[in-house]
Order: structure tokens, then C-alpha cells, then sequence
């Protein structure tokens, strides 16, 4: 099951960062054509627009990253955080769906679930 775990936070990772990548297109698309323009108002409007919905974009991919990059490590706490993701995930048909389905699949495990057990028995120690 370790093989999966690493599966799914590379693919949280790499989701999350599409997100990321997304939110700077956006931010570059919106602003810059607000500046293209050449118009006060389009200016305006597009600074603050760009921005928001950039902004927006980041805070739905932050989750994953941190999550995917923390499940990596074993941390008892990102299992979670990725199940309830994972959860989230199933109305976003068809890839988040096929997400959602993989993450409850491997997170649900009684091997995953020995596996954040004996990691967070080992954290206690240190």
C-alpha cells in the first residue's frame, strides 16, 4: 500500500500545481488584457478581477499541495486532509471523480491506515 500512498500524493501534488499554474494564466490573461486595452475602466476593473480570481485558484490548490506533499511523509494528519479532499473531488467528473475513488480506495486501507498508525508512533518518539 506504501506504493499507492506515493501514488496518490504525487498525483495531489501534481493536480494542486496544474491549479497553481492555472491561477498565474489567469492572473497573466486577465491583467494583461485589462493593460492591452488601454482603457481606464477595462484597467480597473481587470486589476482587480485578475487578481481575485487568481487568488481563488490558489486557495483550491493549496490544500492538495500541502496535503500530497505531507502524505508523502506519512503525517497522520494529511490522511485526512486528502480523504476529505478526496471526498470533495467526487462531484468534479470525470478526473476528480476517478481521484476521489482512487484516494478513498488507498486511504480507507487497513494497510494505509497501519501505515499512518506505525508513522505517527514513530513521530511520538522523535
Amino acid at each position: 500500500m506504501e506504493k499507492h500512498v506515493t501514488v496518490l500524493g504525487i498525483l495531489y501534488i501534481a493536480f494542486s500545481t496544474l491549479g497553481l499554474l492555472l491561477a498565474i494564466i489567469i492572473f497573466t490573461a486577465v491583467v494583461g488584457g485589462g493593460l492591452i486595452s488601454g482603457d481606464s475602466q477595462a484597467m480597473a476593473i481587470t486589476a482587480v478581477v485578475g487578481p481575485a480570481v487568481a487568488l481563488f485558484f490558489v486557495l483550491l490548490s493549496a490544500p492538495g499541495l500541502i496535503g500530497g506533499i505531507y502524505l508523502l511523509k506519512h503525517r497522520p494528519w494529511s490522511r485526512i486532509l486528502v480523504l476529505i479532499l478526496g471526498f470533495i473531488n467526487l462531484i468534479e467528473i470525470p478526473i476528480g471523480t476517478a481521484l476521489g475513488i482512487y484516494t478513498i480506495w488507498v486511504l480507507f486501507k487497513d494497510e494505509s491506515v497501519q501505515l499512518f498508525t506505525a508513522s505517527a508512533a514513530t513521530q511520538t518518539l522523535a
